[in-house]
């Protein structure tokens, strides 16, 4: 038991090393233009190579199943009807395929990335109004390995009326790194989407966060893709009207969405920590006198 314990920790410090200690950026950079050229044999054995290290890649659900680029491959979209949404107009559902992370009430203004780990609404999302409508709300962290479907979907019928950029790092966001590097989220690009639902008691908010070899986040309501060649303003106004399950947008690679709720949510009981969930699939539901949240924090 000793040796398998030992083991373990050899295999998370090299993966550690592996992901966090070569130049990010580089490689971020080099990914982004390798994951674009566009020859179906050098995709095919990059998708070859992609299973045989990582595992999880399943194109089953996939619209196509030829791909002319590997990014192609990373974007891809599933065929019709591979997702069912929940349509209860109480239910906020999941925006993407995932794994459940940490997840609870946020603690006043502090929530956490892993146990031990808490960092501050203002150090993740730089804006004092936004801080405030999730004082004392909830949380929950959804990861998308790198062989999920990557695109994600508003988890309500909303409105996006602007969008905030904070440009920075592109640390991995795996379980490992997330141990290990206080405030991490806080530390790499991502993108803060304000969504009004017409409800007063049902503030949401996504934040998807980048990470190496993804630092790329392309929103279908801008014209661009927010990623480190981005140079344009920080605050970004659109306007753009969703039914719960229209597609917001997607990752280049697999990173993760964190997802704010105000206090009056719920957890639904199937999506407990380190459990997989689908886009659709009902994660928070609202309730005037909710009273009853899981223990934070917690982490897969």
């Amino acid at each position: 038991m000793n040796q398998l314990v030992r083991q373990l920790s050899q295999q998370e410090q090299l993966n550690f090393l592996l992901t966090n200690r070569i130049p990010r950026r580089l490689a971020t950079q080099f990914m982004g233009w390798f994951s674009r050229i566009e020859s179906p044999l050098l995709t095919r054995c990059s998708i070859a190579l992609w299973r045989l290290f990582a595992g999880d890649l399943d194109l089953e659900e996939a619209q196509t199943q030829q791909f002319n680029s590997l990014q192609a491959c990373f974007t891809r979209e599933l065929k019709r009807g591979a997702r069912t949404v929940d349509t209860h107009p109480d239910i906020v559902t999941s925006p993407c395929d995932a794994i459940v992370g940490a997840r609870g009430r946020i603690m006043g203004t502090t929530l956490f990335q892993a146990k031990g780990f808490p960092y501050e609404l203002s150090d993740l999302i730089p804006d004092p109004a936004l801080q405030e409508q999730y004082r004392d709300g909830v949380f929950v962290t959804l990861r998308l390995t790198s062989g999920m479907y990557h695109r994600f979907h508003a988890p309500a019928d909303c409105t996006l009326q602007r969008i905030i950029y904070i440009s920075g790092d592109t640390w991995n966001v795996n379980p490992i790194a997330l141990k290990r590097i206080e405030r991490l989220y806080c530390k790499n690009e991502r993108a803060v989407l304000p969504l009004e639902t017409g409800h007063a008691d049902s503030a949401l908010c996504l934040v998807p966060v980048a990470a190496i070899l993804v630092a790329s986040i392309k929103l279908h309501c801008l014209d661009t893709a927010l990623d480190m060649n981005y140079r344009g303003p920080q605050r970004l106004n659109c306007n753009v009207s969703l039914r719960k399950g229209d597609e917001l947008g997607y990752f280049q690679h697999g990173s993760t969405i964190i997802l704010f709720a105000s206090g009056n949510h719920q957890f639904r009981p199937d999506t407990e920590t380190g459990s997989r969930i689908q886009m659709g699939q009902a994660l928070l539901q609202r309730h005037a006198g909710a009273d009853h949240f899981p223990p934070t924090p917690k982490t897969a």
